[in-house]
């Protein structure tokens, strides 16, 4: 949407005056899943659909929330900043990242008028809730001129997701939503935040997105029992080696001391995780070196990991990867993101795109009931401000 339609629809709203205006991108993840709150690493990058957020202050003791996407709107005085609201109340997002500011103790001594539109598919598993938050976060910090750095901010903003919206998610959707740069994806370690921005040359090949609508609801209580779950694992390896999160163990390590964990299940989900940072690793070395093949099949080996181990994918996702691979030009295919349902990605040649969605769609659709969606995916910028 551009920006003269979001200022006409806030001046709609809200009535006439200078408008602020700020987007966020979602992002999508193209390897290391279920590893960021281990403390392992992460490679995803920023996609150039997201939320925009604008807004204008005003001299009224409340924030006003309105959204171009959903009718709810919430006004909020100061007194209830810190307080969530009703679970599934899309405000909690923004309402949660500004608590986040209180918490440090910085004060609003004006309320604002807030405008969301966001164009990340709901449910597709590519962040749409991380680039509310981070997008909540850089305007209301630089609108009110607090001097928080990006990184600060993105801490903030999924604390917002822990606290707002009960998801214990890792840090990786708001930093790559926080800090992605155009045709760049992040090599990031989740436990020190160190990170890299790795070109992304891929020189005859494109990105595919292919959104199984398949909705994915990261607070059914699957995504925290797993987090529960890996913290089992690494307590039934410490008295063997001393780690305090799974990232800590090599994989040749966790070989010899796997048996060690009594839980078949605890100790499946440890073997995901623990051989899925040794891929990531792995995958970002061969990029580097340009060999797509090979960044491939390590995708392939992490999407069936997912499905063996961690046991996080599903019919509609296994469908849409089982399809993928037998499209000719496919270099590597797997589910992105949380998992239980969302989206797949893709390495396809350019020449087998059109093929691609035409085959695939068809095939996914025959086998599911479901008609999916693709987009073929640029790598974006992280929040910033647009006007």
């Amino acid at each position: 949407m551009d920006i003269k339609t979001l200022k006409n629809a806030f001046t709609q709203r809200y009535g006439e005056g200078e408008v602020a205006g700020y987007f966020s991108p979602g992002r999508v993840n193209l390897i290391g899943e279920h590893t960021d709150y281990n403390g392992g690493f992460v490679f995803p990058c920023a996609l150039t659909f997201g939320t925009n957020f604008l807004i204008r202050k005003t001299n009224n003791p409340f924030f006003r929330f309105a959204s171009m996407n959903l009718p709810v709107t919430e006004e909020i005085t100061f007194d209830k900043l810190t307080t969530p609201l009703s679970k599934g109340n899309w405000v909690n997002y923004p309402l949660g990242t500004i608590a986040q500011f209180v918490k440090k103790g910085l004060t609003f001594d004006r309320g604002a008028d807030i405008l969301i539109y966001g164009n990340v598919p709901g449910g597709a598993g590519l962040s749409s809730s991380a680039a509310l938050e981070v997008v909540t976060a850089v305007a209301i910090n630089d609108q009110y001129q607090f001097g928080l750095d990006q990184i600060t901010l993105v801490k903030m903003s999924q604390m917002a997701e822990h606290e707002f919206a009960g998801v214990h998610c890792g840090i990786m959707d708001q930093f790559a939503s926080g800090m992605g740069e155009k045709d760049r994806a992040i090599f990031l370690n989740c436990d020190t935040l160190e990170y890299e921005l790795v070109p992304v040359k891929l020189n005859g090949v494109k990105i595919v997105i292919g959104n199984t609508n398949s909705p994915h609801s990261l607070d059914s209580g699957k995504y925290n029992e797993r987090v529960a779950q890996c913290k089992a694992a690494v307590e039934a390896i410490k008295p063997y080696k001393k780690i305090n999160n799974l990232a800590e163990i090599s994989w040749d390590e966790f070989l010899k001391v796997e048996d060690k964990i009594a839980d078949y299940v605890v100790k499946r989900r440890a073997r995901h995780v623990v051989s899925e940072i040794k891929r990531t690793t792995d995958a970002v070395s061969q990029l580097k070196a340009g060999n797509l093949e090979a960044f491939g099949k390590l995708m392939n080996g992490s999407h069936d990991s997912l499905r063996d181990d961690y046991e996080v994918t599903g019919n509609e996702l296994d469908t849409m990867v089982e399809e993928a691979r037998k499209i000719d030009g496919v270099i590597g295919s797997r589910m992105t993101g949380g998992g239980f349902g969302g989206s797949t990605v893709s390495l396809v040649k350019d020449e087998a795109v059109e093929t691609f969605v035409a085959s695939v769609g068809a095939n996914y659709e025959k086998r599911t009931g479901l008609k999916p969606e693709f987009y073929v995916a640029e790598i974006g910028q992280g929040g910033h401000r647009i006007f």
